[in-house]
């Protein structure tokens, strides 16, 4: 059982790393955003990671993200990826990245495997290659290793270890691990968004140099890049027949910076964006997001609220509700119980979308999940 800094209640749903209830993070933030602060601060060290984005005024601002870091003399971006050198910034660029990748068998376990067309054939003949699943082709899985935001709960923290080194990838050269079985290129991470010029020149280069064939282009991503980017990215996928997955990982404000270290409002305007796509290309789905249900924190509230928000964009965009698996920080917490994700399912279904699912049901447990 952990006590909470804030009211001094005790649960087991309360995380050791945060040590704050979700009651005190929504109503009381004010008075608790420095312990948040600090629990971000001490995530990041071990990491050589700046705690909080820089502002340096005499720095050299990277606009990238929502964070527009202003990286001063000697100084490095809050995603780790760019420095100042002599009053220029270096490091990642369109040019090289800080990534891996790996093929991916089709239908894999991609988030939206469930509507797209390597999951499903959605699309087909335009943009899927059999009127069912693709079996017989891949994906080629491109992990981008930085990310704009600090999530205490990531599911693929380790990206952290290399998020400061050398960018030696370069776009061409992934470009050409696309062969003729790939069908679909998803970048994630980490995140895309802070190398997002080098996967648009990467998914350029592979389109020209697979004219003629269907190739997707996907992202999975926090949607915190610059709008303009991600207009690009869009205009990719639309095209393709790709799909664009945001991770709506909180409604509040003050809960996704308690999680995450900084504020969602990027993220929500990218996605209300979005929207507007969505409807040029109804099928197969462009949009679509996903909640991760953490226990003791994303709650029925925040899930009406995100669904909600969704459903009053477009009520059709499909909306998946993942399980939890504890990582990183949040090992202590336990996996997503069953009552809450059919709740979670039900709030989400009242607030009107209609293609909704639950994921990683594996995952789920029978236990109350009070916090």
């Amino acid at each position: 059982m952990v006590k909470c800094k804030g009211c001094g209640r005790e649960s087991p749903l309360i995380s050791q790393s945060l040590e704050l209830c979700l009651d005190c993070i929504r109503s009381d933030f004010e008075r608790v955003s420095s312990h948040i602060e600090r629990v971000h601060q001490q995530a990041r060290e071990p990491f050589n990671l700046p705690s909080q984005p820089p502002q340096d005024e005499a720095g050299k601002r990277c606009n990238l993200c929502l964070n527009e870091c202003l990286i001063g003399p000697g100084g490095i971006s809050y995603c780790g990826l760019r420095s100042n050198k002599d009053g220029r910034l270096i490091g990642a660029s369109a040019e090289v990245g800080n990534v891996s990748w790996y093929h991916d068998p089709l239908p894999t376990n991609c988030v939206g495997d469930w509507v797209c067309p390597g999951g499903t054939g959605v699309g087909y003949p335009r943009f899927a290659y059999r009127e069912g699943p693709e079996y017989g082709h891949k994906n080629l899985a491109v992990f981008y290793q930085a990310c704009s935001f600090d999530c205490i709960f990531c599911q693929n923290w380790h990206y952290r270890l290399l998020a400061t080194k050398e960018a030696r990838v370069s776009a061409s050269f992934l470009a050409d691990q696309v062969d003729e079985k790939t069908s679909c290129i998803c970048y994630f991470g980490g995140d895309p968004t802070p190398q997002l010029p080098h996967a648009l020149r990467a998914s350029r280069l592979a389109l020209e140099r697979n004219r003629g064939r269907i190739l997707r282009i996907c992202w999975e991503t926090n949607g915190s890049m610059h709008p303009g980017l991600l207009r690009k990215a869009a205009e990719l996928s639309l095209n393709s027949g790709g799909c664009i997955k945001f991770d709506l990982k909180a409604r509040s404000e003050e809960l996704h910076i308690a999680l995450c270290g900084v504020s969602n409002k990027r993220t929500l305007e990218n996605f209300r964006l979005l929207s507007g796509y969505a409807r040029q290309r109804p099928s197969p789905p462009f949009l679509m997001a996903s909640t991760l249900l953490v226990p003791g924190y994303i709650d029925v509230e925040e899930v009406r609220g995100i669904a909600s928000f969704i459903a009053s964009l477009d009520a059709h965009i499909p909306y998946s509700l993942l399980a939890f698996h504890p990582q990183f920080l949040m090992r202590d917490l336990p996996t997503t119980s069953r009552r809450l994700a059919l709740d979670c399912l039900g709030v989400a279904k009242e607030a009107g979308l209609t293609n909704v699912r639950i994921g990683n049901i594996h995952l789920l447990r029978d236990y109350d999940q009070t916090p």
